[in-house]
């Protein structure tokens, strides 16, 4: 039973990668800084450093991807200003309110685990409105940004993954049409005329 606690079950990957994926986890955080220096506004909150882990680390994973990233952490932080500002506080309210997000992004598809901690630092530190749009928004979205430019340097990561063929949007149907007559087309042309014998008749 111990073993089970203790095995490392996260498959080993180049060095190279994580290599990357912490240079890539600097510059983010590095240009955060900055534009909050620049700006004025504090851009840098505790929930983007498990985010850039995700996103620098395991880009494949679907809890990676620009929409969960981005829509994980606007949508935990639009709910969890909603329940602090117009609900009584107290430890219910938390509890609820980090719980409910949690159930939300799941029946929507955009879980992204470091947004639960996105509300439960609103629930804490009882932000003004404005903190859904800097740092959480501003701050993912810079975050998405490094990764999709970092993904393209060696060894290269396909970021973010591609469409599903299920949600790849279908042709057209003159195209389809087109398409095949293109084919029979085609077809008709590889078929090798059948010499016709004429008789002769005779007189």
């Amino acid at each position: 039973m111990p073993r089970r606690f203790l095995h490392r079950h996260q498959p080993s990957a180049p060095a190279a990668r994580w290599i990357k994926a912490g240079l890539g986890t600097a510059i983010a955080f590095l240009a955060i800084w900055l534009l909050g220096e620049a700006t004025g506004a504090s851009l840098i909150v505790a929930p983007f450093g498990a985010s850039a882990v995700l996103l620098f680390g395991v880009p494949d994973s679907p809890l990676s991807q620009p929409a969960n990233v981005i829509g994980g952490h606007a949508i935990a932080a639009a709910v969890a200003l909603l329940t602090d500002h117009l609900l009584p506080g107290g430890p219910l309210n938390l509890a609820g309110t980090v719980g409910g997000v949690i159930a939300l992004l799941g029946l929507i598809r955009l879980t992204h685990p470091p947004a639960g901690a996105t509300a439960l630092v609103v629930m804490l530190t009882h932000p003004h409105w404005s903190f859904l749009a800097a740092p959480v928004i501003v701050g993912s979205l810079i975050l998405v940004l490094v990764a999709i430019v970092t993904h393209r340097l060696p060894p290269r990561h396909v970021y973010p993954l591609p469409l599903p063929d299920h949600a790849r949007p279908k042709k057209p149907r003159v195209a389809e049409w087109a398409a095949r007559e293109e084919a029979g087309d085609a077809a008709a042309g590889t078929v090798e005329p059948v010499p016709v014998e004429v008789e002769r008749s005779v007189t």
